[in-house]
């Protein structure tokens, strides 16, 4: 669609199948960006004066975007600063679980610290194997990505709602980097504890910004030591020894700030419902032309949910050959990894299939 592509110059000049990797920046997030730095550079502490209710209005921005109360909302300036300040506050030792080659980010934080940790393989019975590790581990609490970065395979919404109503006392903790803002999203209903993202992929906010959505009941589990001036700065924020304040020690930066509450304002704009259409269409159409390819693992053929991210067969040969195309994708693991966004087209599927069928001659 028109109305989708409007806005990212970048795609006149390629087939920017990449999102995974870093989403595109919006004209209309650049827009704020320029106005922010114009105004910081003739008002200075003016400026400042409006901060704190900038700040407020991204926060409640981010509450009303996934169905989270403001004040259960912390700003933050990317996945890994999040969790790893959620992580020292946890008691330790702990029995966590984790997926088997998630993204490092995640898996290196756990590793690092004095926890129990134990795994679970990420095939195409994901849910299966979860749900075997929990009833042999008993986990303190489960950290994974809702889609995994390597190849896209995407775990059930339904299934860790369900999975949390049986284990109520383990804390889950997810990683929506590379899900928010492919389809609507309801936090409160989801039943997880924390869900932690870095905005500057498929929420197209530019780098810099990310948040963390907690539900209630996490505040007796946790207790964060990060503390500082701004813990204590803002609407929501007054109360002496608050939670989300223990994420936002020091001066919060309103133009990274600024820019996730433009890209959700445009993202609303859009229709959630209408993104995830388009991506499914998109995914239903590039996975059929994948596996009759044969460039498919057998664990994303077998599922029956996927995102809309994919690692095909390929090596460097084939990386440099859709380069000259002007098509962008990433080298991940031992193939290809290409990601649509809502920007995308079926013609652009289609010039894809087309140069892949021509490489394999």
């Amino acid at each position: 669609m028109d109305k989708f592509r409007k806005g990212f110059p970048v795609l006149e000049q390629y087939t920017y199948l990449n999102t995974a990797a870093s989403g595109l920046l919006p004209e209309k997030v650049w827009e704020f960006r320029q106005d922010h730095d114009l105004d910081f550079l003739i008002k200075a502490g003016v400026l400042k004066e409006k901060m704190g209710e900038l700040l407020t209005e991204v926060r409640e921005s981010v509450g009303s975007f996934f169905n989270c109360p403001a004040n259960q909302v912390a700003l933050v300036p990317n996945f890994s600063f999040g969790f790893n300040t959620l992580l020292e506050g946890l008691e330790k030792p702990q029995k966590a679980l984790l997926l088997k080659q998630d993204y490092p980010s995640i898996n290196w934080a756990v590793e690092s610290r004095n926890f129990e940790v134990s795994y679970a393989e990420i095939d195409e019975n994901l849910e299966q194997n979860i749900a075997e590790a929990f009833k042999k581990e008993q986990p303190d609490f489960f950290a994974f990505s809702i889609v995994q970065y390597l190849n896209g395979i995407k775990l059930s919404i339904d299934f860790f709602k369900e999975l949390k109503e049986n284990y109520p006392d383990t804390i889950f903790i997810a990683d929506g980097t590379q899900y928010c803002g492919t389809e609507e999203f309801d936090f409160e209903a989801s039943g997880l504890d924390v869900l932690i993202c870095s905005s500057y992929k498929w929420l197209n906010a530019g780098y810099g910004n990310g948040f963390m959505l907690f539900n209630e009941s996490i505040q007796g589990k946790v207790s964060p030591k990060a503390l500082g001036f701004g813990s204590l700065q803002g609407k929501y924020k007054e109360r002496e020894g608050n939670f989300i304040g223990k994420f936002e020690p020091g001066h919060l930066d309103t133009l990274n700030f600024g820019s996730l509450k433009v890209a959700l304002e445009l993202l609303k704009t859009m229709g959630l419902k209408e993104i995830e259409n388009q991506l499914q269409k998109l995914l239903e159409k590039s996975k059929a032309a994948f596996e009759e390819l044969g460039l498919l693992e057998e664990a994303v053929i077998k599922r029956e949910q996927h995102s809309s991210i994919f690692n095909i067969k390929g090596d460097e040969k084939l990386y440099n050959s859709l380069r000259s195309q002007n098509i962008i994708t990433s080298r991940r693991g031992d193939g290809i990894r290409i990601s649509f966004h809502y920007f995308n087209t079926e013609k652009e599927v289609d010039f894809l299939i087309k140069q892949l069928k021509k490489f394999a001659g």
